[in-house]
């Protein structure tokens, strides 16, 4: 099958026009997060700009203040918000950080080199190549186990969390390691599943694991190649990756909007409003009485996101699968396509 080139591929295909310049692509990449953190900037500094103390949290339809309370920032006895400057603080941090990514993202699309082959090969890499390819998934998962760590860091060493069952900023001092009681929540039956959690002591413990899980698995995808029996068994293309990449957010969406839904200790009934009854009668929707609070927007944006991410996933999936919409059949199996 003839390969695409950028000039086929209209705009709005957005950075499929990229796939094979991967200098661009990264470009693009970093733009991306620029917009990002530029949005959790502004967005913060908007929100406290119209942030009434004398209000509900839940009830003014803030999205990221929530979260930062959570996190004990600012907050006194009963998630009473006493000081609104570390969120300005932590705001106009990002829209500094916003900057530099945005800069980065430029000099990458207009100015670096359009394949980063040609000048720093330790950065390039080929679609095709699993060994690149688990290589650069296992980067991923040790920044995701050192996100992990950044929450045990401020609940042990930066002035603790919220914790709504006291109704007071605490640090966690003494976090659940035993591996029987964290891996209890995902496999032992527990009635609200990863979301039955109830005390931080236990929620800490297991972002501990989660941390040392990633960065290990991190570091055995660095240093290890992918079985044979894996090499066949996946496809092995940019497609193909964004595909996975789409399935697993919609399945972490959809676990997101349970547990937004029904958990009020990482999401406490102070800045998020009440637990939400999830309704399967007629149509899968969240309600909370007539209160519309952030938890149902939470709760509603989850779903919904993850409803748009599997259709994504099961598109890419089946074009990576080497599906041709035009003419509505397979017209070049892929599977096992790898260097």
């Amino acid at each position: 099958m003839a390969m695409e080139t950028p000039t086929s591929i209209p705009w709005w295909s957005g950075n499929a026009r990229l796939t094979n310049l991967s200098g661009r692509l990264l470009g693009a990449h970093v733009a991306h997060a620029g917009l990002i953190v530029l949005w959790a900037g502004a967005t913060t500094l908007f929100e406290i700009a119209h942030f009434n103390s004398a209000q509900p949290m839940y009830t003014q339809g803030l999205i990221l203040l929530p979260h930062l309370a959570t996190l004990g920032w600012g907050v006194g006895s009963g998630g009473q918000v006493v000081d609104t400057y570390p969120y300005f603080v932590i705001g106009v941090l990002h829209l500094i950080s916003s900057a530099f990514l945005g800069l980065g993202g430029i000099f990458h699309a207009l100015r670096g080199p359009a394949n980063l082959e040609e000048k720093f090969s330790f950065f390039g890499y080929r679609w095709q190549d699993a060994n690149k390819m688990t290589t650069i998934l296992g980067i991923h998962l040790v920044l995701l186990g050192l996100g992990a760590g950044l929450l045990v860091a401020k609940a042990i060493f930066f002035g603790g969390l919220y914790d709504t069952t006291i109704g007071e900023v605490r640090v966690i001092s003494h976090p659940t390691l035993n591996p029987g009681i964290i891996f209890g929540y995902l496999f032992g039956g527990n009635k609200y599943w990863i979301a039955g959690v109830n005390n931080l002591e236990d929620v800490v413990g297991g972002h501990i694991w989660v941390s040392l899980v990633c960065i290990g698995g991190g570091i055995w995808h660095i240093v290890s190649q992918p079985f044979e029996f894996a090499k066949r068994l996946f496809v092995w293309s940019g497609e193909a990756y964004l595909s996975y990449s789409l399935g697993a957010l919609a399945l972490m969406s959809w676990i997101a909007a349970y547990y937004v839904s029904v958990n009020t200790l990482v999401y406490p009934v102070e800045f998020y409003g009440p637990a939400l009854s999830i309704e399967f009668d007629r149509f899968p929707y969240f309600q909370s009485g007539d209160i519309l609070s952030a938890r149902v927007w939470l709760a509603n944006a989850h779903f919904w996101l993850g409803f748009f991410f599997l259709q994504g996933h099961l598109w890419h999936a089946l074009r990576a699968a080497g599906f041709d919409f035009r003419l509505g059949q397979v017209v070049h199996s892929t599977r096992g396509e790898v260097m």
